[in-house]
């Protein structure tokens, strides 16, 4: 009698190793629910975001506007003026430099990694096998005293001065509420090449059914940062396809 005991007791506990074990698509499944669900993320086709950044003691206002097609841009308010970052209209990628004040169309290599990265629209997780990705869980750590799952998410290789380079970012879901509170991945470009930002997220807020993050921190891992406060957040906004396009009579220059 003690043996049949004990093997039952051990076919429970074995038994329940998969109950307490979590994957990367159950902690997926559990922020897709808890941030109001994949139908209602599908149908977002549009975000309007107001922000402000917090640069060295100065706040800079931001409207940041993204849509499913892959329309993008980030517009700047600085002393009266509106400078646009960033602006892509799904073929042609420009900004506005700080210096001439012109609008300058980047290269071709950053223009393709840019549309490449346009499929992420409105989650990089949502579909995810699809576009094909891969995800894994990487296990437990512990960032800025919360307890949380590391995700892996590697995507389509980006193409770096004409090689083929993985593009892998780390995210940490809070173990708690299944939501990203910090994300990390290597910086590819720029003066920075070569470090690994890291961003983190919080003050998750409902807008139309949805949550989304109203507080975020950009910068270099342990070293500094720039706050983003989010004022305002819609969801399938209307706008002009003509304040995408490049400004032809401002004078072409091209980015290399």
């Amino acid at each position: 009698m003690r043996r049949i005991i004990y093997a039952f007791t051990a076919l429970a506990l074995l038994s329940g190793l998969p109950m307490q074990a979590q994957t990367a698509d159950e902690i997926l499944g559990s922020y897709f629910e808890n941030i109001g669900g994949k139908d209602n993320l599908k149908a977002v086709k549009g975000i309007r975001m107001t922000a402000r950044l917090n640069q060295q003691g100065m706040e800079i206002p931001l409207e940041i506007y993204q849509f499913s097609d892959g329309r993008q841009m980030t517009v700047i308010k600085i002393q009266g003026k509106e400078l646009k970052q960033g602006v892509f209209d799904g073929e042609t990628l420009w900004s506005t430099n700080f210096m001439t004040m012109k609008a300058e169309k980047s290269d071709g290599e950053t223009t393709a990694n840019v549309k490449l990265n346009s499929n992420d629209f409105p989650d990089s997780f949502l579909d995810y096998k699809e576009k094909g990705y891969t995800v894994e869980l990487i296990g437990k750590e512990t960032v800025e005293g919360t307890e949380t799952f590391k995700i892996k998410l590697v995507k389509e290789p980006l193409t770096i001065d004409g090689q083929p380079v993985e593009d892998v970012s780390y995210y940490y879901f809070d173990a708690e509420n299944f939501v990203p509170i910090a994300v990390e991945s290597e910086l590819h470009m720029g003066p920075m090449k070569g470090q690994t930002q890291f961003s983190t997220m919080s003050d998750y807020q409902e807008v139309d059914g949805l949550y989304f993050p109203f507080s975020m921190t950009q910068g270099i891992k342990n070293g500094p940062s720039q706050p983003i406060v989010f004022d305002s957040i819609e969801l399938n906004p209307t706008l002009d396809a003509a304040a995408f396009a490049f400004p032809e009579e401002v004078g072409e220059t091209t980015n290399d």
